[in-house]
């Protein structure tokens, strides 16, 4: 899929999903309620506040996005399908080389166990997946994701459907027709590019203990 159509579907508020891995067929998605959580809004559990605090992740930004992605379109249980098909990974690949798909990255030990990408254009980030191989990481992964928006100066995260977990991390359902208007209200460019801002946070002495204050901190 071309990149220029990719940011206008974006734009118009509508994502590709396939039916499988193999799929070559793509199809587009404008769901009637839409999932966005408040970058106000962010619900910080005292158990992941904790996790942070405790620095018990490296986390990056557009480090390994291949990686990423790869872990997000891989089964997540016997027999499921990935809606991620390797056409749709090949696309996001290229917006990511073009400087409009981000991925955050958690490491232990050297080794890649969570993280999420999406799309980012104007001051919207729309989160696409997310995937952890061991326990909080998906989590740490979009409270950085989260704290670097705000202090990016980005306005809407988009997370397209809700679900049970999202909705504990502060997620909040709205009707598609609301989730455009703030779309609308996005436009234009961040204060800052949000790998450098993840850059300069993961710098910190306690880069946890920053994400923790950036999060508590009123707007």
């Amino acid at each position: 899929m071309p990149i220029d159509l990719l940011l206008l579907a974006y734009s118009a508020g509508v994502f590709p999903m396939a039916d499988h891995r193999i799929d070559d067929e793509v199809y587009w998605v404008e769901p009637r309620e839409r999932a966005i959580i408040p970058l106000d809004g962010f619900h910080l559990a005292k158990s992941l506040k904790k996790v942070l605090q405790q620095d018990r992740f490296a986390v990056t930004c557009n480090h390994d996005f291949g990686a990423v992605i790869t872990e997000c379109a891989a089964p997540r249980e016997e027999h499921a399908e990935s809606w991620i098909s390797h056409r749709i990974e090949a696309s996001y690949i290229m917006l990511h080389r073009a400087g409009y798909a981000h991925s955050i990255e958690c490491w232990q030990d050297g080794l890649l166990v969570g993280g999420l990408y999406g799309v980012a254009f104007d001051r919207v980030f729309c989160g696409e997946s997310m995937f952890s191989r061991t326990a909080d990481a998906s989590k740490v992964a979009l409270a950085w994701l989260v704290a670097a928006m705000r202090n990016a100066g980005y306005r809407l995260l988009d997370c397209q459907f809700m679900t049970d977990h999202l909705g504990t991390m502060g997620a909040v359902a709205l009707p598609q027709s609301g989730y455009l208007d703030l779309l609308s209200g996005s436009r234009g460019q961040p204060s800052a590019p949000l790998p450098s801002v993840v850059a300069e946070l993961a710098g910190a002495s306690s880069p946890g203990k920053a994400i923790v204050q950036s999060l508590t901190q009123t707007s």
